[in-house]
């Protein structure tokens, strides 16, 4: 990767990100528990959301700040009870994912490493409850 090459084109710009997140979604559609966690009947927005976020972090265009202000994921993920298991769920579709899309794009070992490493951190950082307790903005 040159100096003037981002992530997101040595990754494989838009074509391997959009493919990326939609074979996540894919996952995310058959898995009855995940799929509880989106409140909209249609995962299109959410997919679109993710795309354009994964597209800003690696270097790509800054959609998603345009349309949608600073990322505050954390924030944005307080509704929802993120537990341990959900990120299972949630990283077992996302790395699936990539073990599929990321062989389709010749994505260089290297990248793939980084992006696992990147996809890990935040599920993990995602994590807000333990089973059986409620999303931290629904606490008593």
């Amino acid at each position: 990767m040159s100096e003037q090459t981002t992530y997101y084109e040595a990754m494989g710009g838009h074509a391997f990100f959009d493919a990326l997140v939609a074979d996540f979604y894919r996952g995310v559609a058959g898995d009855e528990e995940l799929r509880a966690m989106y409140p909209e009947e249609d995962l299109a927005p959410a997919q679109e959301r993710l795309l354009l976020f994964l597209e800003q972090y690696w270097g790509g265009p800054t959609t998603y700040s345009q349309n949608r202000g600073h990322p505050r994921l954390r924030m944005r993920h307080v509704p929802f009870a993120v537990t341990p298991r959900m990120r299972d769920h949630w990283l077992e579709h996302m790395l699936g994912a990539l073990d599929r899309v990321g062989p389709a794009h010749d994505l260089h070992p290297q990248l793939d490493a980084a992006l696992r490493d990147y996809l890990t951190r935040a599920a993990e950082s995602m994590v807000n409850s333990v089973e059986g307790q409620a999303a931290p903005m629904y606490r008593q």
